[in-house]
């Protein structure tokens, strides 16, 4: 194997979303040099920061909430596996990172004049999420950082193939652009890579999220956790299509009145918990598929007529729907769940380390133990704000420790990948939101038989990094014989005491994935 260029950094990010620029920012802030690596180009609207609707969930100053009652909302949504430590963490650090996004430029709504507005989201007790432009607040946090991120050395369509290391740590990249493969020599890299819905043949997820930074860990040796904890938002928007990037429909709705009907007029979660519609994630999405797998119809609908200003609050929403035909003011949002967060990831600290030295990971791609078996409504920009800063401070000291590495190539780049719509339908049938032995067992041999793939194109590189991450899935969810948070069993209906524990997933040399626990020490 034969690089044909080179280059030099402190630190190198892979990723632009909100955790990847808010380490990037905090590297250069500290004065260290960091390069950016994203395979796309600067469009918007290739990361997945750019579509959250709902907003930040975090605790203001002056308010009837508290540190304790958000920590003790994300546990309950968690359904055991938070670490509350890094929860408490995380949460008391928020309002601190969300008013240096505002000293950077950001604007949220206000209900008065220097006070933000707030509303609710599902599994929250309080009204705390901020939010910007209605149900826009996804892009205003992705336009502040990359206004902010503007005289940093970006470099799009470099894809990252291995993270490098000399078995004691970090010494750099490999990438791929135009002009061929390539190192970055850096003793520190960011893993801020984003999600895994096109692991599935719908989702939420913008085309970039396909698991990456989950198959670049694997393969540097580090462990991945809670993999099997994939949220499906409960309403996505049902418009028809067969796959592909779907526009979700916020649950900020839901917290202003809307309500869950099948397509006789029943309620959904009636009867399902006692916070009805605003029950958490997991709940109301297995509620929606119970129902669709007994009804046989193609979607239920979310009934936002009664919503005050519905245009007006949610214009993203109202948007996207006329797109596909609907009036969301005069008629039912037609909606089914979609494959939208993963609660797992890279196994980290809260300040973004791994248990490889100069190896982190922020946002999406991390698991910090903040989401446990499920994530609480808008807990992901705050977790991208708060651990990303921590990570680009932490791999910045760790660099100026370091010294400059030189990185080698390893020997080989096993690379083997099943048809990317081959390998979403089979995800869809055997690993979405109820899964079962028969089904993962089959998920998992039909993987096993995945053809070498030469990666010489971005999608080649994806479709390898999707077929390692499911792998991962597959054999964590085979693992854990229960249901738990947004991990469902048919055959195991019931959570499992003795299971109240994370399963953690390695990479084999062979390129499959073996199960070991406990959680290692970062």
């Amino acid at each position: 194997m034969t690089t044909l260029w080179q280059q030099r950094a402190d630190v190198v990010v892979i990723g632009t979303g909100v955790a990847g620029l808010a380490a990037a920012l905090a590297v250069h802030r500290a004065g260290r040099r960091v390069v950016v690596l994203s395979k796309a180009d600067r469009r918007p609207g290739v990361t997945a920061t750019h579509y959250a609707q709902g907003g930040i969930a975090v605790v203001l100053p002056d308010t009837d909430d508290s540190v304790d009652a958000h920590v003790a909302d994300t546990l309950a949504a968690g359904a055991g596996l938070c670490d509350p430590d890094a929860v408490a963490s995380i949460v008391a650090d928020g309002y601190r990172a969300v008013s240096e996004l505002v000293g950077d430029g950001a604007r949220f709504d206000e209900s008065q004049p220097g006070r933000w507005a707030l509303t609710r989201e599902g599994g929250h007790s309080r009204r705390r999420i901020v939010h910007a432009g209605g149900d826009a607040t996804g892009a205003e946090v992705q336009r502040v950082l990359d206004q902010a991120a503007a005289a940093l050395d970006i470099r799009t369509n470099h894809a990252a193939l291995r993270v490098l290391h000399d078995g004691v740590a970090v010494t750099g990249v490999l990438a791929s652009n135009a002009e061929g493969l390539g190192i970055v020599h850096a003793p520190s890299v960011i893993l801020a890579t984003g999600g895994l819905g096109h692991l599935y043949s719908a989702t939420t997820n913008p085309d970039g999220s396909t698991g990456d930074g989950i198959a670049l860990a694997l393969w540097a040796g580090v462990a991945v956790s809670d993999i099997e904890f994939i949220q499906f938002h409960p309403t996505m928007l049902f418009d028809g299509r067969a796959g592909g990037r779907r526009p979700l429909v916020t649950e900020a709705l839901r917290g202003e009145g809307a309500v869950l009907l099948d397509a006789q007029g029943h309620s959904i979660t009636n009867g399902v918990h006692p916070m009805g519609d605003l029950a958490p994630r997991d709940v109301v999405a297995a509620a929606i598929d119970a129902r669709l797998r007994l009804t046989g119809d193609p979607c239920v609908y979310l009934d936002a007529r009664g919503v005050t200003d519905l245009a007006t609050r949610f214009p993203t929403v109202t948007a996207a729907c006329r797109a596909a035909g609907i009036d969301p003011v005069r008629q039912p949002i037609p909606v089914v769940p979609g494959a939208h967060y993963s609660c797992g990831g890279v196994v980290t600290d809260v300040e973004g380390q791994t248990e490889l030295p100069g190896l982190y990971a922020a946002g999406e791609v991390a698991r910090t133990g903040m989401h446990g078996a499920n994530r609480l409504a808008s807990n992901s920009l705050l977790e991208g704000l708060v651990v990303g800063g921590r990570a680009g401070k932490a791999a910045a000291a760790h660099a100026a420790a370091a010294g400059q590495p030189y990185a080698t190539l390893p020997d080989v780049l096993p690379s083997t990948a099943l048809a990317r719509n081959d390998l979403q339908l089979l995800m869809s049938r055997d690993a979405s939101v109820v899964r079962d032995a028969d089904g993962l067992r089959r998920l998992t041999e039909t993987l096993s038989t995945a053809p070498v793939r030469n990666v010489g194109r971005r999608a080649d590189l994806e479709d390898v990094a999707l077929t390692m991450t499911a792998r991962a899935v597959a054999a964590a969810a085979l693992a854990r014989e229960e249901s738990r948070g947004c991990h469902h069993r048919t055959e195991y209906p019931d959570a499992d005491p003795a299971q109240a524990r994370s399963v953690v997933v390695r990479a084999s040399e062979d390129n499959t994935v073996r199960v070991e626990t406990p959680i290692p020490v970062c």
